[in-house]
């Protein structure tokens, strides 16, 4: 982004020939848009650009407080820009610590009575804390501890601490409903060279009184 802005001001100033990529990106600029050599480099985001910087400062914020103040109580899931090795190493280490292949181990989901993460006194002692996801096409009942029909006009709301338990050969209640995690809206992704998805993370199995087939219909899913 530095050397970027910097060779555009050159380029404005008639300094440096002012290049097909560097005239791109002046008119996102002016249109409040995030420009194609900062997406080819970033994370997934459908942002205008001036969201998108102030989300990008409050990225920078949270890994910065992770290293200068130790570890947090939670992790914000949307600052990382690939969750998915995040969340492969809480099991590694969980696998280490009690001497267990990493193979038989996934994740259990257990949920809290907030969504604040300020509100969750200490850090567990294995697994994590995740916070910071929004629910499109339901809602969370905090007090019934389920999923419930969205409010009349809602699109999104904000999803509860969620504590993520590894757990060795979990098996999902076939009563709760895998729902999925993504990136951005859109829900569509490429499938990267690691293996992973480029917008889908991980199912959270979350707990209903309707049947799953339910909420599928109404493309209930967490969204970054």
């Amino acid at each position: 982004m530095r050397n970027t802005l910097i060779d555009l001001k050159k380029a404005i100033k008639g300094e440096v020939v002012m290049s097909a990529e560097l005239d791109m990106m002046y008119q996102s600029l002016l249109n409040n848009q995030v420009p194609d050599l900062w997406k080819k480099v970033s994370y997934p985001s459908l942002r205008p650009l001036s969201s998108w910087f102030e989300d990008l400062q409050a990225r920078c914020n949270f890994f910065d407080t992770w290293l200068n103040k130790g570890k947090p109580k939670g992790f914000w899931i949307s600052a990382f820009f690939f969750p998915q090795g995040f969340l492969t190493s809480v099991l590694q280490n969980y696998a280490r610590k009690f001497k267990i292949p990493i193979d038989v181990l996934s994740f259990g989901f257990d949920f809290m009575e907030t969504t604040e993460i300020d509100l969750v006194k200490t850090a567990p002692e294995d697994g994590c804390y995740i916070y910071g996801l929004f629910i499109e096409g339901c809602r969370f009942d905090l007090k019934k501890g389920r999923l419930e029909d969205s409010m009349p006009g809602v699109m999104y709301t904000n999803a509860p601490v969620i504590y993520f338990s590894p757990q060795e050969n979990y098996t999902p209640d076939p009563a709760d409903y895998g729902m999925p995690v993504y990136k951005t809206t859109t829900r569509a992704g490429t499938l990267s060279t690691t293996g992973h998805s480029t917008n889908f993370i991980i199912i959270i199995d979350v707990p209903t009184h309707m049947k799953p087939d339910y909420w599928i219909l109404n493309g209930a899913a967490f969204m970054c």
